[in-house]
Order: C-alpha cells, then structure tokens, then sequence
C-alpha cells in the first residue's frame, strides 16, 4: 500500500494505492462518517489481485483528509462528489471505475452524472435510488435510529467507548449469512478513531445538503452499472436495490441472500469477482 496526499484549492484527501499501477484503475468510494480503512486492507489487497490498481480515500471530516470543525461543515453532497474527481486528477487518470458503498454509491452516481467521461463503471453496493415520496420503498429499521441515540450521551474522545459503539452499530446492519466479524469490525474501528484527529467531525457528514433533483435523473446514467444489494440490509432494504436497478437503463444486479447492510468477508469472494469481470470490459 502506498499513500498519496492530494491538495486542490486548500483541500487535503489522504489516499491509499494496492497494486500495480499499469493495471485498470478502481476508485473505492466509503459511506457517510466513514475513514477509508472501512475498505478493509485484505479486500483491497484482494482485489488488487485481480488485476486491478485499487485507490481507496477519506472523505472531508474523516481520517486523515481536510476537517472542519463539529457542525460547520462548508461543503455539499455535490462537493464531496466532486472529491472523487479531485482523487482521479491527482493520479492522473483520464476515468476510471468507480465503487461506491451506501451514500458512496450515491457519490459514484453523481460523478456519473457530471462527468460521465471520467467514469467507465459503476459499481453500487447496498446504495438507494433517491426519491423519498416513494411509499412503496421501506424505510430505515426503527432499531437501528434507537442504537444510534446514545451517540448523544457517548464519551467520543474515550477511544474503546467509541470502537464498542461502533461495533454494535455494524452489528445491527449484518445480515445472518455470515456470523458477525467483531474482531475485523473492532480492529477497523480502532484504526478509524486512531486516524481521525476529531471524530465528531464525521457528523458533519448528517447535515449535508445538496441538488436532490440531479441524483434522480438515474434514466440518464450510460456508464456500465453493476448494484449489489443483500436481502436482510436493514439500512436500505433490498426493495431499494431492486429500486435502482430498474431505474438504471441496463444496469445488472448481484443479490446477496441473507447479507446486511455491510462488506462482510464471507461475500468478498463474489463481490470481488463479480467487480472483476464488471470491470474487465474496454
């Protein structure tokens, strides 16, 4: 893995590479309040494997790229998409293949939409078509918004307190396909807070506004798409893979049977080739 800080107009994304350059380039896009390290090394490293140069990055208010402080976020939805491009110019990659987990998705999205030259594929991993005045599409589990309330109360300079939190909540998000991973979960969760110098910053990422109407306009995306969704997703219930596939002209979908809203080990195998041969296209 090689690091790689890339400045534009005072901001700061820290980035990370596995592979070997000459090798078809893939942008790993995290959800919302999430560091780069939530794509784990051995997954990059996997996927890396397969022939392909993996560049994985921090969000703004994540990690080690540019923060704000707690509340006074100056960015939008559009800016953090925008990022990305800041990341393809900063490798010098004329496109590149973009997957994106949950809002990551929604920011790969975006980049297709703006900029659909930059992009050869997208890949949406447990993602969401926008449109909230759809009542067929089901919401959020109600117990996942109840664990999350005592984020009001918690400590969030006690690092174990936070990684326990953590733990629980991408307990809540897993499926029953696989047994849940608390030892990956918790040793990821440490380098997150290790890496971020103020983690209430990433709640920055909650306030977020941004064009709603562009991100609806799926009809218009023409970049090869490949969603992958799991069954038991509590986040995103599966009816929102099933929502964004049929509003992406052509777009191909990978359903994971009993998997959550999460990137659990047990599914690396088929996520990774099912980028592979995604990806493995001019």
């Amino acid at each position: 893995m090689k690091s790689k800080v890339i400045t534009d107009n005072e901001i700061s994304i820290h980035t990370e590479a596995f592979g070997d350059p000459s090798h078809d380039p893939i942008i790993l896009v995290m959800g919302a309040m999430s560091s780069a390290v939530w794509w784990p090394d051995d997954f990059c490293n996997d996927l890396a494997a397969a022939d392909r140069y993996v560049i994985r990055y921090d969000h703004r208010d994540t990690g080690q790229s540019t923060s704000y402080a707690p509340g006074q976020a100056p960015y939008s939805v559009e800016d953090l998409a925008d990022d990305i491009v800041r990341v393809l110019n900063g490798y010098d990659l004329e496109s590149a293949h973009l997957v994106g987990m949950s809002l990551g998705g929604l920011l790969s999205r975006l980049v297709a939409l703006k900029y659909p030259h930059r992009v050869k594929s997208l890949t949406l991993i447990a993602s969401e078509r926008i449109d909230e005045t759809d009542p067929t599409l089901p919401p959020f589990d109600p117990a996942i918004l109840e664990y999350h309330q005592q984020a009001q109360t918690l400590d969030w300079s006690d690092r174990d307190a936070v990684v326990e939190y953590q733990v629980g909540a991408w307990r809540i998000n897993a499926g029953t396909a696989h047994p849940f991973d608390d030892e990956l979960i918790r040793n990821i969760a440490r380098a997150s807070f290790d890496r971020t110098p103020n983690v209430l910053t990433t709640f920055n990422h909650t306030t977020l506004g941004g064009d709603d109407e562009i991100l609806k306009r799926l009809d218009e995306v023409i970049v090869p798409t490949l969603i992958i969704h799991g069954t038991e997703d509590p986040a995103l219930p599966y009816a929102h893979g099933l929502a964004l596939k049929a509003a992406i002209q052509d777009s191909e979908l990978l359903t994971l049977e009993g998997t959550g809203h999460e990137l659990h080990p047990g599914d690396w195998p088929v996520i990774i080739h099912a980028i592979q041969k995604h990806t493995n296209r001019p």
